[in-house]
C-alpha cells in the first residue's frame, strides 16, 4: 500500500484539521497538505519520473520536506532522505548509486550538492525555489500511484564496517508493519497530539511521521529547523501534547535545559529515545526532572525503529525487583517480531549468554540496494543479523552488551572508522591510522584518531582537521589526534583496536 493514500484518506476525513506547522504557525491543513503532495506528485510525472523510479531529498529539516516526501510517494517513486550533514560528495554518491532521477535539496545544500553531480540526468531542485512553488501549485493528480507492498518505498543509505554505504531497501509493507507496531509497542497517537521534527526527518524522526498522518495529528518543525533544547522547551506548551524522537544526547540537553530554567517538559508528551547508548544516570535524571515522558525503542536501519521497546512505564518504574536491569535493558521485542540471541552458528543461546541480536519479522528490510553480497552476509533464511551483540534475561528483556562492528555512536549519528581513516590516509605524510571511540557523557561516543606518520615527516592537527572538512561530514571529524611512532598490531598485521581503547581507559582512570 502506497504511504500517501494514508494522507489522503486523513485530508478526506479531516480536511480542516492543521496538519503542518512551522513553530506554532500553521502552514497547512490536511487538505492543503494532500493538494500540495498530489501537485508535486503530479508535476514529477510529467517530467518523466515512472513508479519505481528514485527521488532523493537532500535537505534539512522544513514543512516543505514532507510535502516532497509525500509528493514522491504520490508519483509512485522510493524516497531516497539523505542525512543533511553529510558532505556534498557523500550526498552525491548515494544520489548516483540509488540512480536517483530527482533530488530535491534546500538552498544551501543545492548549491552545495551541483558541483559534484556528475552529467545532467539528475534534476535538483530546490525547495524554496520558484521551481518547487511551481511544483505545488500543479494541478495534482487525483489518487497516489497503486504501489504493491512488497514495492520499495524508502531507500535508507547506512554505512557498513567497510565504510561503503549501502542501501537499505524499505518496502511498503515494512513501512505499515513498523507503524502499526508503534501503536501497540511504543505509543497510542490521537488527532491533537503532534509529531515534532528536532532530529533529522532522514532518519528515525522521519520514519515516525507515518503514524501522526495515519492519525491526522499535527506535525511540527521548529523555526530553527533543528534541535534546541530552550526552543523545544518554550514552545512545547503552546503546542502541547507533542511526541518527538530524540537521541540520547539530545534527552541529556532536554533535561539539563529544564533543570535550568525550573521546567519538567510540559507540553511534551512522549519523548522516544534510541540510535545509542543511554547512561542509567541520564534516565534516572530524565524521569526525575521531566517525569514519565520516556520511551525506548532499539532498532537499526534494516529493520527500523522495530526491535525492541521498553514501555513508558517501564522506564519510569522503580518497585519492580528487577528494575534496574529492566531499565539497562533495550526492553523486549515489538510485536511483529521475533529476536533471538545465537551463536557464530545461528543456534540459540540459553537466557543470560551473550551473543549476536538476530531478528525475523516485516520490519526487515527486504535487503541492500544492489548489493547481493552485501544481503547474502546480513539475512538469512528471514532473519537479520544485526551485528550488534547482547543478552537475553527469561523475562524477554534484550541487553546490548556490545557491538561486533567498529560502528562509533556519536550523538545518535552512525560514524564508521574506516571511512574516516581513508580520508586521513590520504596525508602524504601518514602512513597508519586506527580511529576508535571514546566514550563521552554529552554524546556517547566521541572519534579519537591514532596516526603514525612516516618516519622524517609529519603532520599536523588543523591539516587533518581541513582534509576531513573537504571530503566527510563535520560530525564525523576526529574530536582528539593522538600522533604515535606504530600502532599495536597482532601476529596477521592487524590493528589491535582493542588495545587502542584500553590506552585510552587507562588515561582516563589515570
Amino acid at each position: 500500500m502506497n504511504p500517501a493514500e494514508w494522507l489522503m484518506r486523513t485530508a478526506l476525513r479531516t480536511p480542516d484539521a492543521p496538519a503542518l506547522l512551522e513553530g506554532t504557525e500553521r502552514r497547512a491543513s490536511y487538505a492543503e497538505f494532500a493538494r500540495s503532495a498530489g501537485a508535486i506528485g503530479a508535476a514529477l510525472t510529467g517530467q518523466g519520473l515512472a513508479p519505481g523510479d528514485r527521488v532523493a531529498l537532500f535537505a534539512a529539516n522544513s514543512t516543505r520536506y514532507l510535502e516532497a516526501l509525500y509528493g514522491i510517494w504520490w508519483a509512485g517513486a522510493a524516497a531516497v532522505p539523505i542525512n543533511a550533514k553529510l558532505h556534498a560528495r557523500e550526498a552525491a554518491w548515494m544520489i548516483e548509486n540509488s540512480g536517483a532521477r530527482f533530488v530535491f535539496a534546500d538552498r544551501k545544500s543545492a548549491a552545495m550538492l551541483s558541483a559534484h553531480l556528475k552529467g545532467d540526468s539528475t534534476i535538483l531542485v530546490s525547495l524554496e525555489s520558484a521551481e518547487f512553488d511551481a511544483m505545488r501549485l500543479t494541478e495534482p493528480r487525483a489518487l497516489p500511484v497503486p504501489l504493491a507492498e512488497s514495492d520499495l518505498a524508502w531507500l535508507f543509505y547506512t554505512s557498513g564496517t567497510t565504510g561503503k554505504p549501502k542501501g537499505v531497501m524499505l518496502t511498503c509493507s515494512n513501512l505499515a508493519s513498523m507503524a502499526l507496531s508503534y501503536f501497540v509497542d511504543v505509543d497510542d497517537v490521537k488527532p491533537q497530539d503532534a509529531a515534532l521534527y528536532a532530529a533529522p526527518m532522514s532518519h528515525g524522526a522521519g520514519l515516525y511521521n507515518f503514524m501522526h498522518v495515519m492519525k491526522g495529528s499535527r506535525h511540527v518543525v521548529p523555526k530553527s529547523g533543528g534541535f534546541d533544547a530552550e526552543e523545544i522547551l518554550q514552545i512545547a506548551p503552546l503546542i502541547g501534547s507533542i511526541s518527538m524522537f530524540a537521541a540520547p544526547t539530545m534527552v541529556r540537553r532536554l533535561v539539563d535545559a529544564a533543570r535550568q530554567s525550573g521546567g519538567t517538559g510540559k507540553g511534551l508528551r512522549t519523548i522516544v529515545y534510541a540510535g545509542g547508548p543511554m547512561y542509567e544516570a541520564d534516565i534516572l535524571e530524565a524521569v526525575e526532572v521531566m517525569g514519565s515522558r520516556f520511551v525506548q525503542i532499539y532498532g537499526q536501519g534494516e529493520c527500523p525503529m522495530g526491535i525492541t521497546a521498553l514501555a513508558r512505564h517501564e522506564v519510569s518504574d522503580r518497585h519492580h525487583p528487577r528494575w534496574r536491569e529492566r531499565l539497562n535493558s533495550v526492553g523486549t521485542a515489538q510485536s511483529v517480531v521475533r529476536v533471538a540471541i545465537v551463536d557464530d552458528k545461528g543456534n540459540a543461546l540459553p537466557s543470560g549468554e551473550v551473543g549476536e541480536i538476530v531478528v525475523e519479522g516485516p520490519t526487515v528490510m527486504k535487503g541492500y540496494w544492489r548489493n547481493e553480497d552485501a544481503t547474502a552476509a546480513t539475512l538469512e533464511n528471514g532473519w537479520l543479523w544485526t551485528g550488534d551483540m547482547g543478552r537475553m534475561d527469561e523475562d524477554g528483556y534484550v541487553t546490548l552488551q556490545d557491538r561486533s562492528k567498529d560502528v562509533i555512536i556519536s550523538g545518535g549519528s552512525n560514524i564508521y572508522p574506516r571511512e574516516v581513516e581513508e580520508v586521513l590516509l590520504a596525508h602524504p605524510a601518514v602512513h597508519e591510522v586506527a580511529v576508535v571511540g571514546s566514550p563521552d557523557p554529552e554524546w556517547g561516543e566521541v572519534v579519537v584518531a591514532f596516526v603514525a606518520c612516516h618516519r622524517g615527516n609529519s603532520a599536523t592537527e588543523s591539516e587533518l582537521n581541513q582534509l576531513c572538512l573537504d571530503n566527510i561530514a563535520r560530525f564525523k571529524r576526529p574530536k582528539t589526534y593522538r600522533f604515535v611512532d606504530s600502532l599495536p598490531k597482532n601476529n596477521y598485521g592487524k590493528i589491535l583496536k582493542t588495545e587502542l581503547r584500553q590506552h585510552i581507559k587507562e588515561e582516563e582512570t589515570a
